[in-house]
């Protein structure tokens, strides 16, 4: 198992500086992660700082309520694409899920796979620590039917973040058919392997860098 490769090295806070960001990108590239996420405003120039590297710039949208309209949502797809994403993780439409508005969800998601088109993987966030078991479910399946690439569990930011049982049950819906990110709440290599066993293929985290030394850190996401 490639771990490096697993992990998206993360700062999605409001208060993070172009300082940083740089920062973040140069450990990607030392350490061979997978992508760095950040916010959209910070893609250019984390795609101009990992350019001629194999890291992945990945960003998110709608976030982190998900309370956008899918016209907003599909603008900032293209115009993060435009701007040197790769992968986007979108926060899908909790309040519409909860509310039952299943057919708006897949619209929602839909028109975000289809604004990426073949220019970026599309990671759906269905934010579980807000879904009951029966939602959930249905979270994973209406973003396989839109033609989502991954599922994530979490944005870090809200009532909890990735569990080894949650990333096991979208496991049990999407099979073989999507990729599955673990987020919020990661910090260790044990927790890394923990979420890998229950099957998932990307982590989210901040502590990437901690990660890989073995180290355990506190933090948010």
């Amino acid at each position: 198992m490639n771990l490096a490769k697993m992990i998206d090295h993360t700062s999605l806070k409001a208060e993070a500086t172009k300082e940083q960001i740089m920062a973040l990108c140069d450990e990607a590239k030392e350490y061979g992660f997978a992508s760095v996420c950040v916010n959209p405003v910070w893609v250019k120039t984390a795609a101009e700082k990992i350019k001629g590297s194999d890291v992945k710039v990945c960003t998110v949208i709608g976030f982190p309520l998900g309370t956008s309209t899918t016209v907003i949502k599909a603008m900032e797809t293209e115009n993060a694409i435009q701007n040197g994403a790769q992968e986007v993780d979108m926060v899908l439409a909790i309040g519409l899920l909860k509310s039952g508005e299943h057919e708006e969800v897949e619209a929602d998601i839909q028109a975000v796979v289809e604004a990426a088109g073949t220019k970026a993987l599309v990671k759906v966030i269905i934010e579980t620590s807000l879904l009951t078991e029966e939602e959930k479910i249905s979270a994973c399946e209406l973003s396989l039917r839109a033609g989502a690439d991954f599922v994530k569990t979490s944005t870090g930011f809200s009532t909890g973040g990735a569990t080894v049982g949650d990333v096991a049950l979208m496991r049990k819906v999407v099979g073989d058919k999507a990729g599955i990110k673990a987020s919020g709440g990661i910090r260790d290599l044990k927790d890394l392997k923990a979420m890998a066993g229950a099957g998932a293929t990307r982590i989210g985290a901040s502590s990437g860098v901690a990660i890989m030394k073995g180290e355990a850190v506190e933090g948010e996401y």
